[in-house]
Formats: C-alpha cells, structure tokens, sequence
C-alpha cells in the first residue's frame, strides 16, 4: 500500500469546511497524528447518485479514535504491525481558517476561457478545435510563455501571423493579455480521483 501513501487523494478543508488543498494519506495522517487536523468520517446515501453526492452522516474524528474505526470494502487501507488503518478521504485542519487565492494553471484551456472563446484578432467566436495558442512576441525572437504574451487565436490567423509582430502582419490585438485576476482555490481545486465524498465540498 506504500503507493497509496502517495497518492493525492485526501482533500483538505479549513475549520470553516471550506477546501483549500489536496494532499497524500502520507502527509493527512502526520497531521491527524500531531492534531493539526481531524479526519471526516463520512457516509453517503445509497439513493442518492455519485455526481449527487449527499451524506447521511459526517462527524469530525480525532486521531485516537480514528486508528479503531473498521475499514469499510470502499477504503483505502494502511496497514501496521497491530491493525489496518482507513485512509481518511477528507480532513479538516482545525487551526487554519484561511482561503489562499492563487491563479489558474497557465495552460491553453485557461488562455481560452480567459479570452472568452474568441480570436483576439478577428474577434470571431471559435470552437476549440478552431483556435491555438498565439504568443504575441513570437518564442523565436524572445517571447515568452506567459500571461501577457499569449492570446487564443484562430488557427489560420495565428498561422498567417507566423514569427511576425502582430502589425508585422498587419494584426491588431482587440485587447491586450493580462493575468487574470487570483481566485479562491476552493473553485480551482478539481476532483480528479472522482473521489465521492469530495463532491460534497466541491462546486463541479
């Protein structure tokens, strides 16, 4: 079970029960260890379907008390030299009632969504499969990967545009690219795992 440990499929709310982080059982058991954070025994409705996740009981578990609760056939389990311990699916960090901002991932999706779906040069309206990334400043005269050098741009502009300026190429930007603004990581962290239990403090 030692990749389990390091997996990160543990989700971390504040004491407000808002999240805030993922992290390994690994690093979620030192900090039930060292009472940094209590783990959230959570049961969910059978009824109810997984994308609807709805619980029917959740109680905040210390560390003493979470190592003698039975690992249920859903869990992950550590297992020591006396017992088998569940792998908590969601802990609370008690003292920490914070909730860090922090951008996007700088990637093709975000410079689309940021740019509304639509050419920066032409202004049309483009289908993912219609547009590229363009950097304004081109990478092989200097540009760099960055918020403000980089626009959606049909395919067919961005390949006329060339390693050309944009009025090099007779283009000009509808707008100029700037970083968008830090947002609470609570709307940025993502079920990845599909972990059911996270569906109740994620807004997917």
């Amino acid at each position: 079970m030692s990749d389990v440990l390091n997996k990160n499929i543990v989700l971390v709310l504040n004491r407000n029960w808002q999240a805030i982080n993922i992290r390994t059982p690994q690093d979620a058991i030192c900090q039930m260890a060292t009472n940094v954070a209590t783990a959230l025994d959570i049961e969910l409705g059978d009824s109810a379907p997984a994308e609807a996740a709805r619980a029917e009981a959740l109680r905040p578990v210390t560390w003493d008390e979470w190592i003698t609760l039975p690992v249920r056939e859903q869990d992950y389990a550590v297992r020591t030299a006396h017992r088998a311990i569940r792998v908590p699916t969601v802990i609370v960090a008690v003292n920490y009632a914070h909730v860090p901002k922090k951008r996007p991932k700088l990637c093709s999706k975000t410079i689309r969504e940021r740019d509304g779906n639509r050419c920066q040069y032409t202004g049309k309206l483009l289908k993912p499969d219609e547009g590229s990334l363009d950097h304004v400043l081109p990478r092989s005269r200097g540009g760099k990967d960055a918020w403000e050098n980089l626009v959606w741009s049909s395919k067919e502009v961005n390949a006329r545009k060339g390693n050309r300026l944009p009025h090099e190429a007779g283009l000009k930007l509808l707008t100029m690219p700037r970083a968008p603004k830090e947002l609470p990581v609570t709307v940025l962290i993502r079920n990845a795992p599909g972990i059911a239990e996270w569906r109740l403090f994620l807004n997917e």
